[in-house]
């Protein structure tokens, strides 16, 4: 499959490594809460200081991609449970402005990533 997008060709191989970056960057800014901004919701943040650890802990550890709960092959969502509390996590990505959405997700130089962790019943 080939076509077109912003004036670029692209194909099969070009679309697989604009998504391996994309996964790779969303990875980078996971495990290790750098390349990008991270934001936790309040009701994290109102977790008791152990249990708001191992959730980060969680998110940082998380390797269970699957088809199922990554069809784009992104790295860009999960969810897990922490003693018994549900999680979600996910990485949205916006122009260096922060007013609009990136024009491509796989360059750092237009992309300002975010990675919002929050409670499964906060989203």
């Amino acid at each position: 499959m080939t076509g077109k997008a912003m004036g670029h060709e692209i194909g099969p191989k070009r679309g697989q490594s604009k998504v391996a970056e994309i996964a790779r960057l969303n990875d980078h800014l996971r495990r290790t809460f750098d390349g990008g901004r991270v934001v936790i919701t309040a009701g994290i943040a109102a977790l008791a200081p152990l249990h708001l650890n191992l959730v980060l802990a969680g998110v940082r550890t998380f390797n269970a991609f699957t088809v199922d709960n990554d069809p784009c092959s992104e790295h860009d969502c999960a969810t897990l449970v922490v003693r018994g509390v549900g999680v979600l996590w996910k990485i949205d990505y916006y122009d260096p402005t922060m007013t609009y959405l990136s024009s491509d997700a796989a360059d750092p130089s237009v992309t300002v990533r975010v990675l919002t962790i929050m409670l499964a019943d906060e989203y």
